[in-house]
């Protein structure tokens, strides 16, 4: 797990390097990470490699934290954020952007050592895929690319985080038991699986998703549903505003 750090207080973005070596050399020497003193410079390198994981101070001069998450997220739906910063004032802002984690500095070890845990087993749980065969031939789809699944006649639809759609022909029944195994995946209505992790809000609506779609949920799973997806927020910790 390749991860980039980025805070421009030099002594804080230094505390958080020494966390992420001890880090390192407690849990798991597959981590390295980079560490960047403005979000122009992460910006810019972005560009060129990729990371697996953003730790981002929101209050810096000039491009923010929460500004460079924005710009991030207008190509890249995917890549886990974890905000670390002084202020809760921005808590509900992170949901927005789809937020990992919301760590209120100074960051101590107890709190960020078990989200950098959760992500490396996201990592390893995203090595799970489905084979689909489609008409141009058969692709490997993993689970961590897909939105969500969409079933019309026979004919289901595979929407994934870059905003492409691959169509297979078939039932949904031959790929739902499989994803469903995943505890990022709930059936909210006959016709479609939802990729929880990939869920930005929850209302009678339905299940609002990051490539602009709402699922429906079906009038009596509306409270299983609901119950499935506050469970996985929880479990998973994918935020924390308070404490």
């Amino acid at each position: 797990m390749h991860i980039a750090v980025c805070d421009d207080n030099i002594e804080e973005l230094s505390r958080i390097s020494s966390l992420l070596e001890d880090y390192c050399k407690e849990r798991s020497n597959l981590v390295t990470y980079e560490a960047f003193s403005s979000a122009i410079d992460l910006l810019e390198v972005m560009r060129l490699r990729q990371f697996d994981l953003l730790l981002l101070d929101i209050l810096m001069p000039g491009v923010s934290g929460m500004d460079a998450a924005k710009e991030i997220r207008l190509t890249n739906g995917e890549i886990p954020i974890i905000f670390l910063t002084s202020s809760r004032e921005f808590a509900v802002e992170s949901y927005r952007v789809s937020a990992e984690d919301y760590i209120i500095k100074p960051v101590r070890r107890d709190e960020i050592f078990p989200s950098l845990d959760k992500q490396l087993s996201r990592l390893a749980q995203e090595e799970a895929y489905l084979t689909l065969k489609t008409g141009s031939g058969i692709i490997k789809l993993p689970f961590s690319h897909i939105v969500y699944v969409e079933v019309t006649n026979r004919s289901l639809q595979f929407a994934l985080t870059n905003n492409e759609v691959k169509e297979a022909y078939g039932y949904l029944t031959v790929y739902e038991k499989d994803l469903l195994t995943d505890s990022r995946f709930c059936k909210p209505h006959r016709s479609y699986v939802v990729n929880l992790h990939h869920v930005t809000e929850l209302d009678r609506n339905g299940l609002a998703t990051v490539v602009g779609k709402t699922i429906p949920v079906a009038r009596d799973a509306y409270a299983k549903v609901k119950a499935t997806y506050m469970k996985y927020l929880l479990s998973s910790n994918t935020r924390r505003d308070t404490q």
